[in-house]
Formats: structure tokens, sequence, C-alpha cells
């Protein structure tokens, strides 16, 4: 069985890998978000994400990232905890974080061959949608299971 933190990777490392499964022509598709409470919701997400190519690569908020987007209670699970997580999902092939408010350094330097974002993103809006698609790549947004969302998810804990 292979051991999930091996899916991890700094930049430099991912870059390498993505250009390998590139140079095998297998199509590389990208997706980032925080991840932070596991639910059907992402997985359903992810798995939908992985069926439009070869390889899913999953861009992780760092944990100054998710503070500086949804507030100081967040993260409620660290990046390393949140990363192995994600990392332990068959449809997740490699999971590198990215520290700035959105992943457009991350996915300037991947380049990947399709971008996938939630449908509550319109596509043209979505960071990196003009870097992919310049370089010959696809945008789509992936519809949500209904009713699912981390915040929901808290504040269901918070009230039960």
């Amino acid at each position: 069985m292979e051991d999930t933190a091996n899916k991890i990777k700094g930049l430099a490392e991912g870059k390498a890998l993505v250009e390998k499964w590139k140079s095998q022509r297998k199509k590389v598709v990208f997706t980032n978000g925080c991840f932070d409470i596991l639910h059907l919701g992402h997985v359903d997400y992810l798995e939908k994400a992985r069926n439009l190519g070869d390889v899913l690569v999953v861009g992780l908020n760092t944990d100054d990232s998710v503070s500086r987007f949804k507030g100081p209670q967040r993260p409620i699970q660290d990046q390393q905890s949140r990363a192995r997580v994600m990392a332990a999902l068959q449809a997740v092939d490699l999971v590198v974080f990215f520290n700035e408010d959105t992943p457009i350094k991350l996915i300037s330097e991947l380049l990947p061959a399709v971008l996938v974002k939630g449908s509550d993103y319109l596509a043209e809006n979505i960071v990196g949608s003009d870097v992919v698609k310049n370089a010959g790549g696809v945008v789509q947004t992936i519809e949500f299971v209904p009713g699912y969302s981390t915040t929901r998810v808290v504040e269901k804990i918070k009230t039960t």
C-alpha cells in the first residue's frame, strides 16, 4: 500500500512530477481549496474533477492562507493533517501547498490541462483561467452536492 505522505510535495518536486506526467501524455487536472473538514461534497467534487483527466493535483491552502481567507477561527485542522487526508483519497494524485491568497503562482508553474473549481464560480472569474486557456487548457466548473459545506458542518457541530 502506498504511503499517502508520498503524494504531498513542495512546488519544485510537484512541478517535476507534473512534467513527468505530461511527458507520458497524461492529462493533468488541477483544483485548489482549504479542504478543512472533509465531507461528502468534497469527495464527490474531487472524484468528478479526477474524472476529467488522468491525474488530479490539489493545491492546498496553508494554515496562514486559510486564516486570511476564512478568518482567525480557521482552519480547524492544520495543513499537514488536511494534506494527509487529501492524499489518502484515491482520486487525488498530488497535493501541493500554496501560501499566497490565490493559487495563481502554482497554476502558472504547473500549467494543468484542466483547471477546475466549484459551480459557485463563473469559469471566466476563476483565478488562473486566463493562464490555463493561454497554454491550451480548459476551465471547468463542477456542481456541488447540495447541503454540504465545511461551514455548515461546523455550525451543526456547534449546535449539537
